[in-house]
């Protein structure tokens, strides 16, 4: 995605990271990476990225070889979950945003949402 100026928007590329970073089976070296974005990206870019995720601690990384090895630090579904709690912090009207997001699910989305809940809702129960 760019903007209308034609560069990317932000947090692209660090997304596109993660998005490697989730779907890989073992920790990946900033080559890994890059290979798997598909090489439009120069590798000093991909290890930037890398080491602004890890500042960020967002990813975990050790030592291989001359380099480093990078992991997430959770899943992608965990961490979705904490950016949907940190968009409600600190919101005057929580009620209105969790409204808005309702209503946007699609039927299949807000039936699963309303399982979920309930199960909550019973796991919660003495």
């Amino acid at each position: 995605m760019t903007t209308k100026d034609g560069r990317r928007a932000p947090g692209t590329l660090e997304a596109g990271v993660m998005g490697v970073l989730w779907a890989a089976a073992t920790p990946m070296t900033a080559a890994d990476v890059q290979r798997e974005l598909g090489g439009e990206l120069a590798y000093n870019t991909v290890q930037t990225i890398l080491i602004r995720l890890h500042e960020k601690k967002t990813v975990e990384r050790r030592r291989a070889g001359r380099g480093h090895v990078y992991w997430p630090v959770e899943d992608a579904a965990t961490a979705a979950a904490s950016r949907m709690r940190a968009a409600l912090a600190g919101l005057p009207d929580r009620r209105a945003v969790l409204q808005h997001f309702a209503e946007a699910l699609d039927d299949a989305d807000a039936e699963l949402l309303r399982d979920l809940l309930a199960g909550t809702e019973q796991r919660r129960q003495p």
